[in-house]
């Protein structure tokens, strides 16, 4: 018998006769006649471990990923570059196969990296608290929204078209489920029409959620928009890229009351799209209502440092009917690793990163734009990320870029009508200049 087999005969016949069956086929009496395969699989003979992993190699070689071809595909996941130390840590035993941490003194060493995640996380968005992270962005948007509301009394959010697609999705799920109003301010000219939000504000608005570099990588103007609604005693949610938050103002500058995010950049593989974590900052005002956990720095009786579960009167295992959410749990693993990321990259790194972001998406739309050919959605600032529109179908540019064996930008139209024929391209820090200008000369040959 394979060791993979969990049962042997004998094991067969006790659970067959405590059934009161004689074969297994009678387990399937209810599966008509007519319906049943009548003979065995056609199923290859049984291979080695070593010729297994052969085939799957080579089944794996068939796809392409960023590691093994130039790749400009961003849309809210990012190609950036991961330190060796995120992995080496994060494998550890100690982090990798802890459990939440409800007793403090046997937990001390995932609190702590909690306690320097959610640090990190306040350094980097300029606000005064943060929670243990949340599942992804685009539910710390909805878990934003419900402290907005919560917070304020009011039942109306609006919501900028500018914002992922997806996180606006999720967001209305979960607004519409609780019964509360969700507004969509429209695009003009690739960010948030400050005009129509100025027509719709009203003084039952909890909060607006504003994304800067938004969608299209586009960075918003916040100044109007936090006076309205902060004129309007309502709230100010900003979504960021935390990588660029290396060399733009935070959300603490801008005056916002809660900074979400998608932490994927932040040390996390792309790992088709998921696992990562969502993370959120607020102010102190706000603290007592923020979700999910919250590790707090303390002393114990000897005056040594320890770390603690604070303020969980909030949470849903301890006052279930007064929680403020149902998030009960955190992304800990990948909070830690963006923890590693941070600690690695230092300062002086994330801003490295950031500026590298910057010049190489803007050398790279200068590039495709030069001959006239191709153009730039809006002209507007934007970051790492840019949308580029022609007479060429997109179908026909992401074709015939796979066919040079490249993989290309996402494909506007599904989600933006007006951008028909529009790409957004993206480019991190780990593009070079000879994938950037291979890209331009392959996108010149198409038109």
């Amino acid at each position: 018998m394979f060791p993979y087999i969990p049962c042997t005969p004998e094991d067969e016949k006790y659970m067959l006769d405590c059934l009161g069956l004689t074969s297994v086929e009678e387990l399937f009496t209810d599966i008509p006649e007519q319906i049943r395969l009548k003979k065995k699989l056609d199923l290859e003979n049984p291979k080695s471990e070593l010729e297994v992993e052969k085939i799957l190699k080579k089944l794996s070689q068939r796809n392409w990923d960023a590691g093994s071809t130039p790749y400009f595909l961003g849309a809210g996941i990012y190609d950036h570059y991961i330190p060796a130390t995120v992995r080496f840590v994060t494998s550890r035993s100690e982090f990798y196969t802890a459990y939440t941490p409800y007793q403090p003194e046997i937990s001390q060493g995932t609190l702590q990296a909690i306690f320097e995640y959610q640090t990190m996380i306040c350094e980097l968005t300029g606000m005064d608290v943060s929670n243990a992270s949340l599942y992804d962005g685009a539910s710390a948007a909805a878990e934003a929204a419900f402290l907005a509301i919560e917070s304020t009394r009011r039942d109306q959010i609006l919501v900028s078209e500018t914002v992922h697609p997806d996180t606006r999705k999720v967001l209305s799920t979960f607004m519409n489920h609780r019964g509360f109003e969700l507004i969509t301010i429209p695009m003009k000219n690739g960010v948030t029409d400050i005009d129509t939000l100025k027509r719709i504000i009203s003084g039952n608005t909890a909060a607006i959620l504003i994304q800067t570099p938004n969608f299209l990588g586009y960075l918003e103007e916040i100044d109007e928009a936090e006076e309205l609604i902060h004129k309007h005693n309502g709230l100010l949610i900003l979504s960021v890229d935390p990588i660029s938050l290396g060399i733009f103002k935070s959300p603490g500058e801008w005056g916002a009351d809660i900074a979400i995010g998608e932490g994927q950049s932040l040390g996390n593989p792309m790992s088709f799209g998921g696992p990562s974590f969502g993370f959120m900052a607020c102010t102190k005002t706000l603290m007592r209502k923020m979700p999910g956990r919250i590790v707090g720095q303390t002393k114990d009786r000897e005056g040594k440092r320890g770390f603690v579960s604070t303020l969980q009167a909030r949470e849903q295992h301890i006052r279930r009917e007064k929680a403020t959410s149902n998030i009960c749990s955190n992304q800990a693993l990948n909070a830690l690793a963006a923890t590693v990321y941070l600690t690695t990259m230092g300062k002086e790194g994330i801003q490295e990163v950031a500026r590298q972001c910057y010049d190489k998406a803007h050398y790279a739309a200068s590039l495709i734009t030069e001959s006239g050919k191709y153009r730039l959605a809006y002209d507007q600032p934007f970051f790492k990320e840019f949308p580029i529109v022609s007479s060429v179908s997109t179908e026909k540019v992401q074709k015939s870029l796979l066919e040079k064996g490249i993989i290309g930008g996402y494909s506007l139209s599904r989600d933006y009508p007006e951008l028909e024929n529009g790409i957004l391209y993206c480019i991190t820090e780990k593009r070079t200049r000879g994938e950037i200008e291979t890209l331009v000369q392959i996108l010149e040959e198409i038109v």
